[in-house]
C-alpha cells in the first residue's frame, strides 16, 4: 500500500474531514530548542500542571481561552516526492555533491492556513511572536505568564541556538511549527540571547556574497574573489555547514514528523524564522506563513533544494514600510549594514501578500516596522480599506515571476 494512501486512512480515522474547510483549535504543545553543546533538537512538554501552578488561570474556561487558537482553513494542492526514501537521497546530493535532483512529484490536496481571512493571518502572527518569547515574558500574546517554568536546551537565558514552539489540535490531526526570528542588537529591535547567531545564519542566507557589503566588512565566509566576483560553489557549501539554521531545521522536521507521523504540518514564522520556514516548507511540501521574511529564494537556489512544479503553498505576509522584506536595506549607510547585517535578497518563493503601507497610510520606509508587533498592532487588528473595496480581507496574493536580485554580481562556479 502506498505511504500516501496509508496516510489517508489514517487521518480519516483521526476524523480529519479533507477537502472541507473548517475551524481548527490548536493549543501549545511543546517548546523546541537545539541544545549549544551538540546542535541536539529538543522537545520540552508544556502540561495542564503549568497551566494549574498559574495565579491568573482559576477555572477551565480560563485555561481554554488563554492556551488555545482557532484558525480557518481552506485546501491547498502541495507536492511532495514519491518515497521519503527519494527524498532523502535528493537532500543529500544537495548537502554534499551541491547538485539538484528531479524526480516525479505526487499531488496532494491537504488543508492548509486561509490565507484569505485576517483573522487567521492575525492569530497566526501571534503565535509566531510567542516563538521569541519566554514563557510569560511581556509581550507574550494570549497565553499569559501561566507558561512561566524553567525549560531545557535554547531558552535558557544564554543559549543561543534555534528554537520556537509547537502547537497542535486535539486529534493531533494537523500540527504548527513555529520558528524564531532573528534578535537584532539593542537600539535597533531591542537585542537578544540570540543575536550572534542569527547575525550568522541572516549573513550567509541573504546576503549575495558572505555579507561583502565594502572593504570595510569581514565576510562570513571565503568566497568573495575581488571586485563584484563572488565563487558560487563556495557560497552554495557554506551555506550547508551544519552550525547553520536550515540543516537543524531539516533535522527538527524530521523530529517532528517522528512525533506525529500522521499529522498534516504546517509552518509560521517571522522573519529569519519564516524565510527558514519557507525553505523547509519548499523541501518538504507543506503549507507556510512567513510575517515580514526576508528574500528567500537565492537561498532556495544556493541549496539545490528540491524543486517541486508549485510552491503556492508558500505564503509571505508583509508591508511595504519594511526595508527587509521588501529588500531595500541595502547599501553601506542603511540601518541593517549600520547593525552588521547584509539584507540584500528580496525575491520570495510561493506568494507574497503585501500591504502597501507607503501608498496607503503615508509610513516611511523604516527598520524599526520590521517587528512582528507592527503587523500584529498596526495592520491585522483592523480591516485593511484597500482590500475591503474590492470584497476582500487581505491584499490579493501574487507571486514574484520577475523578481532580480544582486544583479551587479557575477558568480563564477569554479576558481
Amino acid at each position: 500500500m502506498q505511504p500516501s494512501r496509508v496516510k489517508g486512512i489514517a487521518l480519516a480515522l483521526l476524523g480529519f474531514a479533507r477537502l472541507t474547510s473548517a475551524t481548527l483549535t490548536f493549543h501549545l504543545r511543546h517548546l523546541h530548542a537545539v541544545s549549544s553543546d551538540s546542535a541536539k533538537v529538543i522537545f520540552s512538554d508544556v502540561t495542564p500542571r503549568m497551566l494549574d501552578s498559574s495565579s491568573t488561570v482559576s477555572s477551565d474556561s480560563d485555561r481554554e481561552l488563554l492556551s488555545s487558537y482557532s484558525v480557518s482553513t481552506d485546501s491547498v494542492l502541495v507536492h511532495r516526492p514519491p518515497t521519503k526514501e527519494l527524498h532523502a537521497q535528493a537532500i543529500l546530493r544537495s548537502k554534499f555533491d551541491g547538485q539538484s535532483s528531479n524526480f516525479p512529484w505526487d499531488e496532494e490536496e491537504m488543508l492548509a492556513p486561509n490565507t484569505s481571512s485576517r483573522a487567521t493571518l492575525l492569530t497566526l502572527a501571534k503565535m509566531t511572536n510567542n516563538a521569541y518569547l519566554l514563557p510569560g515574558d511581556k509581550g507574550w500574546y494570549d497565553l499569559g505568564d501561566q507558561w512561566n517554568a524553567s525549560y531545557q536546551y535554547g531558552w535558557e537565558p544564554d543559549d543561543d541556538g534555534f528554537r520556537g514552539h509547537v502547537f497542535a489540535t486535539e486529534d493531533n490531526s494537523t500540527v504548527i511549527l513555529s520558528i524564531k526570528g532573528t534578535s537584532a542588537p539593542a537600539g535597533i529591535w531591542g537585542g537578544g540571547p540570540t543575536t550572534k547567531k542569527d547575525k550568522l545564519n541572516d549573513n550567509l542566507l541573504f546576503s549575495c556574497c558572505c555579507a561583502r557589503v565594502d572593504w570595510t566588512w569581514s565576510t562570513v565566509c571565503d568566497c568573495y574573489r575581488g571586485g563584484w566576483n563572488c565563487h558560487q560553489d563556495c557560497v552554495e557549501t557554506a551555506l550547508t555547514t551544519e552550525s547553520l539554521f536550515y540543516p537543524i531545521g531539516i533535522n527538527l522536521y524530521n523530529n517532528l514528523t517522528y512525533l506525529y507521523p500522521y499529522s498534516n504540518i504546517w509552518v509560521i514564522g517571522h522573519s529569519l524564522g519564516g524565510s527558514l520556514g519557507s525553505l523547509i516548507g519548499a523541501t518538504f511540501g507543506v503549507p507556510v506563513v512567513t510575517f515580514e521574511a526576508p528574500g528567500e529564494k537565492m537561498a532556495a537556489s544556493r541549496l539545490h533544494l528540491p524543486t517541486p512544479p508549485s510552491t503556492l503553498h508558500i505564503t509571505h505576509v508583509y508591508h511595504t514600510a519594511d526595508p527587509i522584506a521588501m529588500g531595500t536595506c541595502t547599501g553601506v549607510l542603511s540601518s541593517c549594514a549600520l547593525g552588521g547585517y547584509a539584507m540584500e535578497s528580496k525575491c520570495h518563493t510561493g506568494v507574497t501578500i503585501v500591504y502597501d503601507t507607503i501608498q496607503n497610510l503615508s509610513w516611511s520606509s523604516d527598520v524599526r516596522t520590521h517587528t512582528i508587533g507592527t503587523i500584529i498592532e498596526r495592520l491585522l487588528s483592523e480591516p485593511w480599506a484597500p482590500s475591503e473595496e474590492i470584497g476582500r480581507e487581505v491584499p490579493e496574493p501574487t507571486p514574484q515571476d520577475d523578481c532580480v536580485e544582486c544583479y551587479r554580481w557575477d558568480f563564477e562556479e569554479h576558481d
